[in-house]
């Protein structure tokens, strides 16, 4: 994003960025980024976004952790410290369950952090760019690049046709987070 221009357009409510989005697509305009101040229901399909990943990294690592909790406690109370609790068998898998269970969870809850952090760029040191700071509050933007293909007075065009009620020129405004 490098000395990129960018043209912002400002709607106020998500059916109307929704038919914008539609409209702006249909006139052959690629647009860049969407930020909403809340999931907008059926955003990603227009924008023809692929299917995160994020679900398999979750169902492996939850897998792992499932397995390394359970040979764990295999090999604890088989081979490392069997203990005879009262004449139970010293491998009694329905006293497993509750800790495979648990360390399922963690596993895949903590790849599912690190893996979006890592797949968004997100995290302590990573640079946030502001194209609109009502974005946050209650604004919908849509953010278009302009390029040799879209020029800025094309772009504000279709952005003014469509019903955006703000069109500017910006560059964006890129913050450091001290994490």
């Amino acid at each position: 994003m490098r000395n990129n221009k960018f043209v912002t357009g400002i709607f106020w409510d998500d059916k109307d960025l929704m038919n914008g989005i539609k409209e702006i697509q249909a006139k052959g305009i690629s647009i860049f980024d969407v930020r909403t101040p809340f999931p907008v229901h059926g955003l990603d399909d227009v924008l023809k976004l692929k299917r995160s990943r994020l679900p398999r990294l979750g169902f492996v690592a939850g897998a792992l952790g499932a397995i390394v909790a359970f040979g764990f406690q295999m090999w604890v109370f088989t081979e490392s410290w069997p203990i005879n609790f009262g004449g139970k068998p010293y491998l009694s898998v329905p006293s497993f369950v509750p800790v495979t269970f648990e360390l399922a969870v963690l596993f895949a809850a903590i790849s599912l952090v690190f893996g979006f952090l890592i797949r968004s760029g997100l995290g302590p040191g990573a640079p946030t760019v502001i194209f609109d700071e009502r974005t946050s509050d209650d604004a919908f933007l849509v953010v278009i690049l302009e390029d040799e293909n879209n020029q800025s007075d094309r772009i504000t065009e279709v952005l003014n046709s469509v019903g955006a009620q703000e069109v500017k020129q910006v560059e964006p405004t890129k913050t450091q987070n001290d994490g």
